[in-house]
């Protein structure tokens, strides 16, 4: 086909802006960088004069940011039916990290080396833009129109919650959706792409501070030690957690909910101190058949039943005291059928291109497809990754570049 061809020739074209955008660093302001405008701005000057119907920048006001804003650039092919296909990465970057651990190359300074273009937002998200670009500039190239209007959407802020990105373009530009429309968020994927996810678990994190009463360590019994309180705690916990939250969902892997404690810490200072606090932090990934709110509730009924046989009154307060906070919070979003449009039509493109049947499932982690599944859009979480994002030498595999172009491509014009 001719598309496919354009896209072997538009490789080297690939990969210069692939380096390109790389050079520009677009470290999110919640982690004290500049956040994306030169590099949106580089990508606006770069695409304007290919052919698209239309190109839309969105700026999102952030003082933190350079030039005051997250720019949000929005690029339209029309199809033949209104319905749109979406296929959204991601502007912006982690910061790097150790820079002693960057052994190849400079974060922002991109090196090719062995079929592979090294740098900070290599692989996430700059492979599936440049991906993206390359399927849509070989239709724009042939003069071929996808059956659907494609928006390759190039966001801000997914790096942090997606405030001034996606999240505000849902908000406030509602006009743009319709459940009639289908999306791919390529921002995810195994190094075969032989995985397409389809589901998401909900994400909390609970800090739990146990008071008990500080004492020294050869009097335990005027004292309450936290640690002995959290210690029952856990286990309660983890019999709860066998009990009521023992449902299975083979779409996921692990196919249940877990809440695992991460983070623990306590203000002794030195071994002879039974500490006043105990602080503990589970992670929880939660099925989406269950409420998060529910089981919060939980966390505390648990606690309620535990501190019972360790009550004591100090200075007339009655411990243990719990405090619990929320430091994290995602509420799963419903996932995609498996038999939705874009599902069934990336699973034929995966092996009509590379003879490979994709499983099909979800992940413990968030993506950015939630928003789209909150709004009735299916959305297909898809890519070919050696998953090396937020690494140091973070890396993007040319030839998974190409190969992924062509399923987008293949997808522009089958949906």
């Amino acid at each position: 086909m001719r598309v496919f061809e354009r896209i072997d020739l538009l490789r080297d074209h690939g990969i210069s802006l692939l380096v390109e955008l790389i050079k520009r660093p677009a470290v999110n302001p919640a982690y004290g960088g500049e956040g994306e405008y030169e590099k949106a701005m580089f990508l606006y000057e770069t695409i304007r004069e290919w052919g698209f119907d239309d190109i839309k920048v969105i700026n999102v006001p952030d003082s933190r940011a350079k030039g005051g804003v997250r720019p949000n650039v929005l690029a339209f092919i029309k199809g033949s039916v209104e319905d749109k296909f979406w296929i959204l990465t991601h502007l912006d970057v982690v910061p790097p990290g150790d820079l002693s651990a960057w052994t190849v190359t400079k974060p922002f300074e991109p090196v090719i080396k062995n079929g592979k273009v090294y740098g900070r937002g290599a692989e996430d998200n700059g492979q599936s833009l440049v991906s993206s670009l390359v399927a849509a500039k070989s239709l724009l190239d042939e003069g071929v129109r996808p059956r659907r209007t494609v928006i390759l959407a190039f966001v801000s802020d997914e790096e942090a919650g997606s405030k001034y990105g996606l999240g505000y373009l849902v908000e406030n530009y509602k006009y743009m959706f319709s459940k009639s429309d289908v999306a791919l968020v390529p921002d995810y994927g195994t190094s075969d792409g032989g995985f397409i996810e389809v589901a998401e678990k909900s994400i909390v994190w609970i800090k739990l501070r146990i008071k008990g009463i500080q004492v020294h360590a050869s009097i335990p019994h005027k004292g309450l030690n936290p640690h002995r309180v959290a210690a029952d705690y856990i286990v309660a916990l983890e019999g709860l957690l066998r009990e009521k939250y023992s449902a299975r969902n083979d779409l996921f892997d692990p196919p249940a909910t877990t809440c695992e404690p991460t983070m623990v810490k306590n203000p002794a200072g030195s071994p002879n101190i039974i500490p006043g606090e105990h602080e503990v932090v589970y992670d929880c990934r939660v099925l989406p058949e269950y409420s998060v709110e529910s089981l919060i509730e939980d966390f505390k009924a648990i606690f309620s039943q535990v501190s019972v046989k360790h009550e004591k009154i100090h200075d007339n307060v009655k411990y243990p005291v719990l405090d619990l906070e929320v430091i994290e919070r995602s509420d799963a979003a419903p996932p995609t059928p498996v038999n939705s449009t874009i599902v069934k039509t990336l699973v034929k493109a995966l092996q009509e291109l590379r003879g490979i049947t994709p499983r099909i499932g979800g992940i413990g982690g968030g993506t950015v497809a939630a928003f789209f599944r909150r709004i009735n859009i299916p959305a297909a979480v898809w890519s070919t990754v050696d998953d090396t994002a937020h690494m140091p030498n973070e890396y993007a595999k040319i030839e998974n570049l190409i190969s992924d172009a062509k399923v987008m491509a293949y997808l522009m014009l089958n949906l």
